[in-house]
């Protein structure tokens, strides 16, 4: 099953249920007003919506339209919470040898997650608003599950089972604030700005035997202005998701509506690219002595696509600019 989100105007916005191809969707607004509500209530509206995702993929769903994907906004708009991991090994060890950095005690052990910021999300095709081109503007392609609630000490070998929705997104770093706010210990504010998401939300039995142990085993094109920056795969993930649910939820429920991200993907190949422009700065800097590859200005331009096992369509592609943005508060 696919779900979007119609942007009509409202913080939330409207349940789309979108075919198999992406071409056309149906409202579901009468099945739950929007995403939240329906992760929240998922044992009472899931077979209706796979009921509505049938006759949609057979042609009888009665409203069905063509779907535009610039009116969509991300599948979930607003989240209760956001929580992203690092879990590709590779990316880290990287980043330690480029800039000589102290390695991270047990990473191989314990998952690196963090809580950033979940009220305001961007849609695939999206500006990305931002203040400063000094401030080092990098994109980072991810996979993401979205889940319902998962009480305090749920096991890994339970987790996936909360698992209901998987998305792919492009989570906007700013690597010249980064360094101060690691430092601090305190967290990514300031350098993490609004994430974007692919056109829809898929569950798990969309991806068919890419979704394996708690993993997207998929590769993720990524281009910058038209060109080919990398196709990592999603597979080589240290954590899997199931872990890194199990990690959070030590201590403490996950509401409905709860995100978790896998972190850049990576891979140790790299001839394979990059998700990022760090990783790419990094590979010249141990090669080279330096980088050479320049962040992003405003007016570039960003696509990233997960596609399925055959070359199916699965997320939908995120598309967007970097523009200027901010100001004076209204």
């Amino acid at each position: 099953m696919k779900l979007a989100t119609l942007d009509d105007g409202s913080r939330d916005g409207r349940l789309l249920v979108v075919a198999r191809d992406l071409g056309q969707a149906v409202d579901a607004s009468d099945i739950a007003a929007n995403l939240q509500v329906a992760l929240e209530n998922w044992p009472q509206v899931e077979a209706r919506l796979q009921q509505r995702y049938q006759q949609l993929n057979d042609n009888t769903a009665r409203g069905r339209f063509d779907l535009d994907l610039t009116r969509l906004a991300a599948p979930l708009p607003r989240a209760s919470q956001w929580l992203d991991g690092s879990c590709f090994l590779s990316h880290g060890e990287l980043m330690q040898k480029a800039f000589n950095l102290d390695p991270i005690e047990g990473v191989e052990h314990t998952p690196l997650i963090y809580q950033g910021a979940s009220d305001d999300f961007l849609g695939p095709c999206a500006d990305i608003p931002l203040p400063s081109e000094a401030h080092g503007i990098d994109f980072e392609g991810e996979f993401a599950v979205l889940l319902d609630d998962v009480p305090m000490g749920c096991l890994a070998d339970q987790a996936l089972q909360h698992v209901r929705l998987v998305l792919q997104l492009n989570d906007v770093s700013l690597r010249a604030l980064a360094p101060r706010e690691m430092k601090t210990g305190f967290g990514f504010l300031q350098a993490k700005p609004a994430s974007t998401f692919a056109p829809v939300a898929v569950t798990p039995d969309e991806l068919g035997d890419a979704w394996r142990e708690g993993r997207v085993h998929l590769p993720l094109q990524v281009e910058w202005n038209g060109q080919w920056f990398g196709h990592p795969h999603g597979g080589t993930m240290h954590f899997g998701f199931h872990q890194l649910i199990a990690h959070a939820a030590l201590t403490r429920r996950l509401s409905a509506g709860t995100l978790i991200g896998s972190g850049t993907v990576s891979n140790a190949d790299r001839s394979v690219g990059s998700a990022c422009i760090a990783e790419r700065r990094a590979i010249e800097t141990i090669a080279t002595g330096a980088p050479r590859t320049a962040f992003m200005r405003f007016g570039d331009r960003v696509r990233m696509e997960a596609r399925g096992l055959s070359g199916e369509v699965l997320f939908g592609a995120i598309d967007q600019r970097v523009v200027q943005g901010g100001g004076p508060c209204a």
